[in-house]
């Protein structure tokens, strides 16, 4: 099988490419004390992650749901849900995974911290928890201090649960385009999580885990004193909203589609719409073509400005640049994997969707 066998719309991912970003990330944190905790909800894809893990400089993995920490089981022993839990079966869910493994969740809730509590003490298992705080991205979190100080306090007397430090995400930072404004703004984030942890060492508490950071940020959050590991997921695959900020990494992900239009000279279209490709983060990018422009998705076709004289044709194939590949990748089945234009394996993306059915129930 050839890439012109495959069915589009399809994502494709560059082995040779993927393979370079695991290794520089994983060489990037071999020789520091800060290690690497790759989220695994920017690609969902258990191969992807097993060789990540492989690579090396790894304390586990992350994972945005309960649903992709049931996936995610299957090649990592220790999985962080970097996500407040607080529906009864959502814990319940979290309590049968920690018959098996390493489980840790975020809380930021007197009522999260109950229904965790009362999932793992009916399952007779310990999670972990991590006090979540709000270090400027104000979405979910307490506050640094005080207030994150009493909710560890709460957290380490309660049954089935254990306390091991502190988290928190510094999302709206990581994008900044400036490199100097950036820094500033990450180190400023990550310097309160920091003081936290010390705070929390200072009333008694346990603070050995210090978590956050992400793929704009991995080489910023990892050398501010105290953080001890770095939750970066897209570094792997790559999107062009991060391909704009210089990092070393190569994008490997496309968006394969077909031609399957040129009713004017001046335009494409191709089959892959923004039911295959998502647009939160921006258009996506026409792979190696400086001088096509993606005017817009519609639910199956990418319309696309070209020049007049291309040799574009019905037929032909177009590779996309997700902006974002997080969701993307959550449109996708598989991932059709590409050593130049062969085809050499298929994996799925078995972790996308949300996993709603419980199955603590049958566990």
């Amino acid at each position: 099988m050839t890439i012109s066998d495959i069915p589009t719309p399809a994502l494709v991912v560059d082995l040779a490419a993927m393979e370079r970003n695991i290794r520089r990330m994983s060489e990037y944190f071999a020789s520091r004390s800060c290690k690497l905790r790759p989220h695994f909800k920017a690609h969902k894809t258990p191969e992807i992650a097993r060789r990540q893990l492989a690579a090396g400089s790894c304390t586990g993995l992350t994972c945005a749901t309960v649903g992709e920490a049931e996936v995610a089981a299957t090649v990592s022993r220790d999985i962080l849900i970097a996500n407040e839990l607080v529906d009864r079966s959502k814990c319940r869910r979290a309590a049968a995974l920690a018959r098996q493994l390493a489980v840790t969740a975020a809380v930021d809730s007197a009522e999260g911290l109950d229904q965790l509590s009362s999932a793992a003490t009916d399952a007779r298992v310990v999670i972990d928890v991590l006090v979540d705080l709000n270090v400027g991205q104000n979405r979910c979190g307490v506050a640094p201090g005080e207030e994150a100080v009493a909710l560890g306090t709460r957290a380490a007397g309660m049954r089935g649960l254990r306390l091991r430090g502190v988290m928190g995400y510094e999302g709206h930072a990581v994008g900044i385009h400036d490199r100097a404004e950036r820094e500033a703004a990450v180190k400023h984030s990550m310097g309160m999580l920091a003081a936290t942890a010390t705070a929390f060492a200072a009333a008694g508490l346990p603070a050995d885990v210090v978590s956050g950071g992400g793929t704009g940020s991995y080489d910023i959050s990892s050398a501010v004193p105290g953080i001890t590991e770095i939750q970066a997921g897209s570094y792997v695959l790559m999107d062009s909203d991060y391909g704009c900020l210089g990092m070393p990494f190569e994008q490997a992900l496309f968006v394969l589609g077909t031609v399957v239009s040129r009713a004017v000279a001046e335009r494409c279209v191709i089959d892959a719409g923004h039911k295959a490709c998502t647009k939160d983060h921006g258009q996506p990018s026409v792979k190696g073509m400086k001088d096509a422009i993606v005017l817009g998705l519609n639910d199956e076709h990418t319309i696309i400005a070209i020049p007049a004289a291309s040799s574009i044709k019905v037929g032909d194939r177009l590779s996309l640049v997700p902006s974002h590949i997080d969701p993307t990748m959550n449109l996708h089945d598989a991932l059709y994997v590409l050593e130049g234009d062969n085809v050499i394996d298929v994996w799925p993306i078995a972790a996308r969707g949300y996993g709603t059915i419980d199955r603590s129930r049958s566990a």
